[in-house]
């Protein structure tokens, strides 16, 4: 199976929420679970994908990540969510709610 491009994985009608992050910075390593936690529940409605900044510059910057963790949540390409900073797993509850079908 060949490697989904960025945007062949957010043009989509399934909401996706993409965690930037970096493997030194801490608080991304908080989010890590919660992220999980929250993926497993609401499989059927939502992917979580993970983007590396380091590794993964020419997005970060398309998308204006300045601090990390940013989550972004993409719907048939477009954002229409977007929060920075560790959050806990009943404001991503909360937050995100409105958007799973």
């Amino acid at each position: 199976m060949s490697k989904l491009s960025f945007n062949d994985l957010i043009n989509s009608p399934t909401p996706t929420l993409v965690d930037f992050y970096a493997d030194w910075c801490q608080p991304c390593k908080i989010m890590a679970p919660v992220l999980e936690q929250y993926a497993e529940k609401h499989q059927d409605k939502i992917k979580v994908i993970k983007i590396n900044t380091d590794n993964n510059q020419a997005v970060s910057a398309k998308y204006g990540i300045q601090s990390i963790p940013t989550l972004i949540l993409f719907k048939n390409g477009n954002v229409v969510w977007r929060k920075s900073g560790a959050l806990p797993i009943n404001v991503l509850e909360n937050e995100l709610s409105s958007f799973l079908n």
